[in-house]
């Protein structure tokens, strides 16, 4: 409340002080009155020169802090009052002093408020500012055609910090306050303001304001000279792009790389698809699926079938599983990838240079290079746990007996499709989390949905316990420190998280930055410490999705091979995710908890699907839509279904942020009727009677009655 009254008066005092200053005392601030009367302000200098300093220097001061026009006259008097040496001295620190003050109150009076509203859009300048701001700020210093004003209040609403904008303003102003200082000195041969900055004077300041840009330029020039001092450059090369992982990183990379005729190469030291082909995405929903039938089949009643059954071999299951890994190999063949003009290379790959890349024993040099290796199962260093030969995505394919009883470590996408793929199989699964809530990347009405589901099926949910001891067929849990729960088990499943995969191909040894975390450290453009190196995909993160992972391979092509003329800062703004447990779970943007963490106002829009004619139709009439919003507009900040292909679903709302429209453009789209798609328009129907004009609708009541008499 404090704060409030103290920026009421403020505002008041700033208002009282722009009419004084434009009305009576603006009068006085022009070129005319200064010239018609500096004799007697220098005669008045001299018989009281602490005096007239000091209150030059506070009307200085507080002309620049009020952001009052004035300061242009007031430096130019300094210079005629003071002369160069002294005038440029007071005119300095006055000014830096004036604009700290205007950058305090822009701060204190409008950064909240600002940085709230537009918090998602700001967040990149915010990290630009933190990371170079003193940089931004001293390029602007030099180029007046910025009004000096404008920089002191729009640099107030970012995070840079106060001294850091004093001294950077203090050096950066200092050239700009000389020529005006000097001008002012040769006062009786200007007739105007505009004789002071002429084009040439300008195109100067411009050209000085570019130099700290080219200076940038050549400082990372220097930095990538220095981080390739001691490796001979080729003098040509065997290729434009290597491609090191063929998995969907890569594969796309290098499907780029040769759509746009550059030379290019595909190492893969394993099978070509990499994880999700062979191990991850693909047999993962072909289980599901044959899953998902033999469920359906036990529930034939409610689809009005008095009796139906099944008999199935799971070996025969896992044998489909591998029949659509088959299936879709071709997609991700050598044979298809070297029709496409990608020269496909088998073997184990080692950087040896930022430019020379060998493959089994043979060296190729190549202008750039693609990492893409991805990122395997960890398993992790629990007592014992090597006893109980835990599966994991790349193994569990190998199964060809249906585990009777079946434990699973972690609550993420894996451990949950598995668990419930494998109840509905037969097992009787035990899945052990040691978060409090499975799901852990969404909000806990989704994952409270999703674990009621489970435990609906059968499964047992252990969340908020820690698997502390192993042996061949039992894992000891915690939930409590002493507090022992064993487990027994015919198999386990870990599914804890995944490692990325960067050692033994030449990265320590050349030195490729890393984050604590594990992965390939990399910036906006997808490049490592070494310019002509990228990554990307599941080895660099922030997200081990296929579909993200091939979203980062253009940006590694492209910026790769014409990043001399153009880069392109990676886009991370519209990531959809999806789980494919039934209910499916499907989520793009952010949800509650990201919206909270990063306190944007937001509002929640909720649907559920149990009302929509074809899920009842379908009996699949459950789940919900969920959306959210910015408070009191209909911009989707993100979205999430929970429901039957719920991932296809998500699409429409994908599109919608993608595109920049909102929920009035969902609600006026047509859509098919009887359609699971009808959910989103009714989502959006909740959020326009959420937002009825009210008193618009009961004039028109009025105008109604009045109507009819």
């Amino acid at each position: 409340m404090k704060k409030k009254v103290t920026q009421v008066l403020l505002v008041i005092l700033v208002a009282v002080a722009v009419f004084f200053l434009k009305g009576p005392a603006g009068e006085y601030l022009n070129l005319t009155f200064l010239k018609e009367n500096i004799d007697s302000f220098r005669e008045l200098l001299g018989e009281n020169p602490i005096q007239v300093t000091a209150a030059f220097l506070g009307i200085y001061i507080g002309t620049t802090a009020l952001s009052i026009p004035g300061a242009t006259i007031l430096t130019l008097g300094a210079g005629a009052l003071f002369g160069f040496t002294e005038g440029l001295i007071i005119v300095s620190f006055a000014s830096t002093i004036g604009a700290t003050l205007a950058f305090l109150a822009s701060r204190f009076l409008f950064q909240d408020f600002v940085q709230k509203k537009f918090k998602s859009r700001l967040k990149k300048i915010n990290e630009g500012v933190e990371r170079d701001g003193a940089f931004y700020l001293f390029t602007l210093r030099l180029v007046p055609i910025f009004p000096f004003f404008v920089v002191n209040l729009v640099m107030g609403l970012t995070p840079i910090k106060t001294l850091t904008f004093f001294f950077v303003s203090q050096v950066g102003m200092l050239l700009g306050t000389a020529v005006y200082v000097n001008a002012g000195v040769q006062l009786a041969s200007i007739e105007s303001v505009k004789d002071i900055l002429s084009p040439e004077l300008i195109g100067s300041f411009v050209a000085l304001g570019l130099l700290p840009l080219v200076s940038k330029k050549i400082i990372n020039f220097i930095k990538a000279r220095k981080v390739y001092k001691g490796y001979k450059r080729p003098s040509s090369y065997d290729y434009n792009m290597m491609v090191i992982g063929a998995g969907s990183a890569g594969l796309v990379t290098a499907y780029i790389s040769a759509a746009v005729k550059a030379k290019v190469a595909l190492v893969e030291k394993n099978k070509m698809g990499g994880d999700c082909l062979n191990t991850g995405c693909v047999p993962s929903k072909a289980l599901i699926k044959s899953a998902k039938f033999v469920h359906s089949i036990k529930e034939a009643q409610k689809y009005g079938i008095k009796e139906a059954h099944c008999d199935f071999d799971f070996k025969d299951i896992m044998g489909r599983v591998h029949q659509v890994i088959k299936k879709i190999e071709p997609h991700d063949s050598i044979e298809r990838y070297t029709s496409l003009g990608v020269e496909c290379l088998t073997g184990k790959a080692k950087i040896l240079s930022p430019w020379e890349v060998e493959v089994e024993g043979k060296r190729y040099t190549t202008k750039n290079i693609t990492i893409a290796t991805g990122a395997s199962p960890f398993v992790p260093p629990i007592e014992g746990i090597e006893k109980a030969s835990p599966l994991t995505s790349e193994n569990l394919w190998q199964l060809e007996e249906l585990p009777k009883k079946l434990t699973i470590l972690g609550g993420g996408p894996i451990g949950l499709e598995m668990a419930q793929s494998f109840q509905r199989l037969g097992s009787a699964v035990t899945l052990v989390e040691m978060g409090s809530h499975i799901m852990a990347a969404e909000d806990s009405d989704v994952s409270e949905y999703v674990r009621e589901r489970l435990e609906e099926e059968g499964v047992t949910l252990l969340t908020g316990h820690k698997a502390v001891e192993f042996s061949e067929n039992s894992v000891f849990v915690e939930k409590e420190e002493g507090k022992r729960i064993e487990i027994t088990f015919d198999r386990v499943i870990v599914a804890v998280g995944r490692r990325a995969n960067i050692k033994g191909f030449g990265l320590e040894e050349l030195g490729i930055e890393v984050r604590k975390n594990g992965t390939v450290e990399a910036n906006d453009f997808l490049q490592t410490n070494f310019p002509n190196i990228f990554v990307c995909g599941d080895v660099t993160g922030p997200y081990q999705l296929t579909h993200t992972a091939s979203h980062q391979a253009w940006y590694c092509a492209v910026n790769g091979l014409f990043g001399r003329f153009k880069k392109f800062s990676v886009d991370y703004s519209v990531i959809p995710w999806a789980t494919y447990t039934d209910p499916e779970v499907a989520t793009v943007g952010k949800n509650e908890k990201a919206l909270k963490s990063e306190e944007i106002d937001y509002e929640v829009t909720k649907y559920g699907i149990d009302d929509l004619d074809r899920a009842i139709a379908d009996s699949a009439d459950y789940g919900f839509v969920k959306v959210l919003t910015e408070k009191g507009g209909d911009k989707i900040l993100g979205a999430t279904i929970v429901g039957v292909n719920a991932s296809d679903l998500l699409l429409e709302f994908i599109s919608a942020m993608k595109q920049g429209y909102g929920l009035n453009d969902i609600l006026g789209t047509i859509h098919p009727y009887p359609t699971m798609g009808e959910a989103n328009k009714f989502a959006a129907g909740n959020w326009k009677r959420a937002h009825k004009p009210e008193k618009v609708l009961e004039l028109v009541k009025k105008y109604h009655s009045w109507e009819r008499g």
